[in-house]
């Protein structure tokens, strides 16, 4: 039997296959890659490239964003620290200004006081106080040289302070009403009673001589009565804070209305004024109402 020629050989028949192969091949790379198989890579290492470009897009914003934060974070720690700059000038100058602010204010209700009480009224300036010492008391800033003489009253629109104690040239020393050797004549805002106010020091005071039969109230207004001619009736005085009652007399007791802590400017009485001025402290509560059809 003769053998046949392998058709993988190289030779006429072989090469007609190899060929063939070749064509084929050819025809299906055209096939697959389109006439311009250069764009196809290019969009297929595009789309291999793509993750890594979002992961590098990503990381780069990120740092950028980090970079951005970091540059308002310094920037909002410059603006912190300038805002507590001027924030500490301005509670400075506050500080510096308050102690005028409080004055200028307390001078225009004094300015309104003198405008209710018709007296010659003068004006001076707490200069230091000896509260806290025994028998301690307030001094003016005014003497003998501004025309002050002793037993003058002293008031502030809150209420009555004092009385001037000792004058000196150019100083003079008040004693307050809440002082233990200091007395008052005083009444009652309702009953009208009327008693002696002496002193128990801390702001409080307590009225003597009044009658177990008097109805006192806690949280009455206590006026001046004008009976020690140091004061015309109707100032303020305080409000009655505890009443107990006693063998023969009322035990009340007064908180004064006058804040004789933080006294800057006082105003001062004419030497005995008259029994009658305006009322001008006495609570709205406390004046009388009017009747109908009255002016």
């Amino acid at each position: 039997m003769a053998i046949r020629a392998s058709n993988w050989g190289w030779n006429p028949a072989g090469r007609r296959r190899y060929a063939l192969i070749l064509l084929w091949t050819g025809h299906g790379l055209w096939a697959l890659f389109g006439q311009r198989p250069g764009e196809l890579w290019a969009r297929t290492a595009g789309l291999i490239a793509r993750p890594a470009q979002r992961v590098a897009s990503g990381w780069e914003a990120w740092r950028e964003k980090r970079r951005e934060q970091r540059r308002s974070y310094a920037e909002l720690q410059a603006e912190n620290a300038r805002l507590r700059a001027q924030v500490a000038a301005l509670e400075l100058g506050a500080a510096q200004q308050a102690p005028r602010l409080t004055e200028t204010d307390e001078a225009e209700r004094l300015l309104g006081l003198r405008r209710q009480i018709p007296l010659q009224l003068s004006a001076a300036r707490v200069i230091h106080s000896t509260r806290p010492e025994a028998f301690g008391g307030l001094i003016l800033d005014g003497g003998r040289e501004q025309g002050l003489m002793p037993d003058q009253g002293v008031l502030v629109p809150e209420g009555v302070v004092g009385r001037l104690w000792s004058v000196g040239p150019t100083q003079s020393k008040v004693l307050p009403a809440d002082a233990p050797n200091a007395s008052l004549a005083v009444m009652l805002a309702r009953s009208r009673a009327t008693g002696v106010l002496q002193g128990l020091g801390s702001g409080r005071a307590a009225i003597r001589y009044i009658s177990n039969q008097e109805v006192v109230q806690v949280g009455e207004a206590v006026l001046t009565s004008g009976l020690d001619r140091v004061f015309p009736r109707g100032l303020l005085v305080g409000y009655v804070s505890q009443v107990v009652k006693g063998d023969l007399e009322l035990r009340v007791t007064v908180q004064l209305s006058a804040p004789l802590d933080r006294i800057r400017l006082v105003l001062l009485l004419p030497p005995q004024p008259p029994l009658e001025v305006q009322e001008p402290f006495v609570a709205p509560e406390q004046r009388p109402a009017r009747k109908r059809g009255t002016p």
